[in-house]
């Protein structure tokens, strides 16, 4: 066996490699793709905290009922984000939200497309499914190394761990969900001389889309379990009181900040779910 380990696969050493290649000669890429996403993230947060508290508080609780005519929705958003004030992680939340928002916005905006084109073409998902499976299953401290390194400490780095850990669940479940649609379904569009796009937007995406808002629903839920890690390369959000909270073991910090996620979560959770029931009825 000692042969064996004598001659290690230099596997680490090549990534390595290729991370201080990357960083030594397109440190100026990595730059500006850092200045634009911390820029876009940043102004988000900036305008969301342009509201007063208050103010924001009833605009959620509005468009909840606007959109799915439940005031028990509305009435827990209400109480739910009057507890976060009350808790004092009032700005924490609003920048846990801004990440949320962006990173699910990207990974539904790459994930979707690809998880049709991989469905329309079985080979495409054949390549990229152990792709997929890495992503999902290696531990997230790994590949948050080389996009430290790469974009520097701050919100960005939490920003690109969070897409590479979510997308996989929007790329599986569109891709589920478009494949899953009757054979039926398509030989009558195109009975009736639908194009190949018509049978995308009027059959495959309709039929699909349950599957595809579950795919928003997890994407959602992973992008919130990645706030704390974040917050280890200088995230801001619910993510540092935590891990200060954890540095100076205090229990109360920690589980106030801890209960302001899982609100966060379940809150979301159930925006999600409710609209998803709604569009299948």
């Amino acid at each position: 066996m000692e042969w064996l380990t004598d001659n290690k696969i230099p596997l680490g050493k090549s990534i390595k490699t290729l991370t201080n290649f990357l960083n030594d000669h397109a440190a100026w890429l990595f730059d500006f793709i850092s200045n634009v996403l911390g820029f876009l993230i940043e102004g988000l947060i900036d305008l969301m905290l342009l509201f007063p508290p208050l103010v924001l508080i009833a605009l959620l609780a509005a468009g909840a009922y606007w959109l799915h005519r439940s005031w028990v929705l509305s009435v827990g958003i209400l109480l739910s984000m009057l507890l976060i004030i009350n808790l004092g992680y009032w700005e924490e939340t609003i920048q846990t939200l801004a990440l949320v928002v962006f990173s699910t916005a990207v990974c539904m905006a790459v994930g979707v497309p690809v998880g049709i084109a991989s469905a329309h073409r079985p080979w495409l998902y054949t390549g990229i499914r152990p792709v997929l499976d890495l992503m999902q299953t290696i531990p997230t401290f790994v590949y948050l190394i080389p996009t430290l390194i790469l974009f520097g400490l701050g919100v960005v780095p939490g920003l690109i761990s969070t897409v590479i850990f979510a997308i996989p669940a929007p790329i599986r479940l569109t891709h589920l969900g478009v494949s899953s649609v009757p054979e039926q379904l398509i030989e009558a569009g195109e009975a009736f001389g639908a194009t190949k796009r018509q049978l995308l937007w009027k059959v495959e995406l309709p039929h699909a889309l349950p599957t595809i808002m579950a795919g928003l629903t997890q994407c959602i839920m992973l992008s919130l379990s990645m706030v704390v890690i974040a917050a280890l390369v200088g995230a801001d959000g619910l993510g540092k009181p935590v891990v200060r909270a954890l540095n100076t073991v205090n229990i109360a910090k920690g589980f106030e900040a801890g209960l302001a996620i899982v609100v966060v979560a379940i809150l979301l959770d159930r925006v999600c779910k409710q609209r998803h029931a709604a569009g299948g009825k």
